[in-house]
């Protein structure tokens, strides 16, 4: 659920209002899709027991390691510094309260939480924060919705392929095939593995195996469904309000919300702000967490949000500077409000490399035993490495 943040929301707001019903085909290809990487990442987490970086530390070169760290660590600290300042908008929208005054809450509340609490007595009230995502349907119920033509667009698109076309795809694919989930979901499985002190790697006990690669597969493929759909219905929502109004520019989630109110009604704008706010909730601690188990793993330092700051000092180190330096670019010259669409497009770009270097890993016998990704896994892994890369490289061909 943390894949459709702030950032997500303001880039498929933006693919809503510039390009209307035309970019909706980006959500039934990026399904198989991101439910194949995020499975592989899963299931190399499990059956080895260590998170993505340790695995790339050991399979490839340093050089590989540190620049899929670098360009994690560099993604992420805009991805928190553009998801907080939308946050702090979406805040002073309901409240009224400066947006200035409410950001510097909503890290501290999230450090405090990430640093003090151990992260399974409150990952159950972050996940009921999920049921945020379905403020987006319910925006659809206040407005006119042409279901003929939503169906055709959503196979049948419309509209020039250049490089302004290109961005919006890469940076839509960008943030939901997105690097810090990978690294999240790979060292999730690890996590909970060591809650239970019975379980062991796949690699060393394989009696679990059969329930666990099943649990896994339902997991993913059911959680990305979810969060799929969503990013569909607000391409969706802010086709059938903003675009059809001529509002083709947006920069940020809570700009979408304010454009939304006199097309929509008071109603709709609250579900959408609302929606950001719990989306962001959601997001923050993940997009830390992923930076902080990345380079702890590349550095070999403890890491773990089960384990106390005293005993995993570098991880939390990672976590409170990442989030702390996103905070300072509220403050800077550094417009938070561009860094959300960017954001998502430098994700996109990175994922490309990464994506190839998940698919191999799941696919070596030296690493994943008797439990390599199958062939569609595989496939679907190549299929993802392809399809963002072309988007890529098309972003940058002039015309």
């Amino acid at each position: 659920m943390a894949d459709d943040d702030p950032s997500g929301i303001a880039t498929y707001s933006q693919a809503g209002a510039q390009f209307g019903l035309s970019m909706l085909w980006t959500m039934p290809l990026a399904y198989p899709l991101m439910s194949a990487v995020q499975s592989m990442c899963a299931r190399i987490g499990r059956v080895t027991g260590k998170g993505l970086a340790a695995n790339i530390k050991t399979a490839f070169p340093p050089s590989v390691l540190k620049a899929v760290v670098l360009a994690l660590l560099v993604a992420n600290t805009l991805n928190i510094a553009a998801d907080i300042a939308a946050m702090g908008e979406a805040a002073e929208l309901v409240t009224g309260l400066d947006r200035h005054l409410m950001t510097p809450v909503f890290v501290v509340g999230t450090l405090v939480l990430q640093i003090l609490v151990p992260y399974h007595r409150y990952v159950f009230f972050l996940k009921w924060l999920t049921l945020s995502l379905l403020a987006y349907a319910a925006v659809l119920f206040t407005v006119h919705v042409p279901w003929g033509e939503v169906a055709l667009r959503t196979v049948w698109p419309k509209f020039t392929p250049n490089a302004a076309a290109a961005t919006v795809v890469v940076g839509v694919f960008g943030t939901t095939i997105s690097p810090y989930l990978f690294f999240w979901q790979t060292s999730e499985e690890v996590e909970d593995m060591h809650r239970n002190n019975h379980a062991a790697p796949l690699l060393r006990d394989s009696r679990e195996a059969v329930p666990e690669l099943r649990r896994i597969k339902w997991d993913t493929w059911s959680g990305m469904l979810y969060s799929d759909v969503a990013s569909f219905f607000i391409i969706l929502a802010t086709a059938v309000t903003l675009h059809a109004a001529g509002v083709t520019d947006i920069q940020t989630a809570a700009q979408a919300a304010s454009a939304l109110r006199p097309l929509a009604g008071n109603f709709a704008f609250l579900l959408f702000t609302l929606g950001i706010l719990g989306v962001g909730l959601i997001g923050v601690p993940v997009l830390a967490g992923s930076a902080g188990y990345a380079l702890s793993e590349a550095m070999g330092w403890k890491e773990g949000l089960e384990r106390k700051a005293t005993d995993a000092r570098g991880f939390y180190g990672v976590i409170a500077i990442s989030v702390l330096a996103a905070l300072l670019i509220q403050y800077s010259p550094i417009n938070p409000m561009k860094a959300l669409f960017w954001s998502a497009v430098i994700n996109g770009v990175v994922a490309v490399p990464l994506v190839a270097v998940i698919t191999l890993l799941a696919s070596k016998k030296s690493v994943m035993g008797a439990y390599t990704a199958g062939r569609l896994l595989v496939i679907l892994g190549w299929i993802t490495t392809g399809v963002m890369g072309v988007a890529a490289a098309w972003m940058f061909v002039p015309g």
